[in-house]
């Protein structure tokens, strides 16, 4: 059989065909292999990639949460910064004395409304300090020199940054109406010492200072009044002393008569000293 050529050639097809199989099935197992590996690799990649994309998106999200809750606490402080402004408005424009607030250059930045009726301006906001006391002059009870003007007492306190310090001055409204006040001058600083301007408190002493010239001049007119009292009780006294012994009676009528008009000088500045003190009374009312 083996010298047969129709069998030797049978025998090598059939060989070469199991060989090309055999290598066949090995191929399609390395590409099966392959493949496989392939869509693992394919299926693995989004996962790895996800992971950093969620990581990204809660971070965006955790931030988007801080901006909100800090958007609400800036709301919060602007409507309380608001509230605080609004109460500190109110207060300064019920207060009876005045308020102003100076700038470091000496211009009145803001005023209450009472400082706008002692000073008798609509608004003395922008105007300068020379302006807004002009020709006012410091009392000489705390005047430090002499011809002293209230404006160069604020400047000089701007300047220096001085502690707060107070002052009598005599004013004169653009009106023309003549004013007393004291005003007290404090420079206004930050958290960090930087210095902003300063606040001038005036409280107008005009009525105070009438009340207490009527005061003086009350007493003045009490002592002048006992002494025209005692005056008058030592004349009565002594034309009365001459009235017991005298036997002329025209001497008797005639003291009598003087008697009568003592008595009537004496009511009349009796009667004069009790109008002053009922015109003092109404006055300090």
């Amino acid at each position: 059989m083996l010298s047969n050529p129709i069998v030797v050639r049978m025998a090598i097809v059939l060989f070469t065909t199991a060989f090309a199989f055999w290598v066949a099935t090995l191929l399609l197992r390395r590409m099966r292999r392959l493949l496989t590996e392939e869509s693992f690799s394919i299926d693995a990649a989004p996962e790895s990639e996800q992971f950093p994309m969620r990581t990204y998106n809660a971070v965006i999200q955790q931030l988007k949460q801080q901006k909100h809750e800090l958007l609400s606490l800036q709301q919060v402080e602007r409507r309380r910064a608001k509230t605080s402004e609004n109460i500190s408005a109110a207060v300064l424009s019920n207060l009876s004395s005045g308020v102003l607030f100076l700038t470091t250059n000496g211009l009145v930045r803001n005023a209450n409304t009472a400082a706008k009726t002692i000073l008798g301006f609509a608004s003395p906001i922008g105007m300068s300090v020379s302006e807004v006391f002009r020709g006012a002059k410091v009392s000489s009870s705390s005047s430090r020199g002499s011809m002293e003007t209230l404006a160069s007492v604020v400047q000089a306190s701007l300047r220096t940054q001085a502690a707060s310090r107070s002052v009598e001055a005599d004013y004169v409204t653009p009106a023309g109406e003549q004013r007393i006040f004291e005003i007290t001058v404090s420079p206004v600083f930050t958290p960090s010492r930087e210095t902003l301007g300063a606040a001038c408190l005036i409280t107008d002493k005009t009525e105070f200072a009438l009340i207490q010239r009527l005061h003086e001049l009350r007493g003045e007119m009490s002592a002048e009044m006992a002494l025209a009292l005692r005056n008058s009780v030592a004349t009565i006294s002594s034309y009365a002393q001459q009235l017991a012994v005298s036997r002329d009676p025209t001497m008797v009528r005639q003291l009598a008569v003087d008697i009568v008009s003592e008595a009537a000088d004496l009511d009349h500045t009796i009667g004069g000293f009790l109008a002053g003190g009922t015109a003092a009374k109404a006055a300090g009312a």
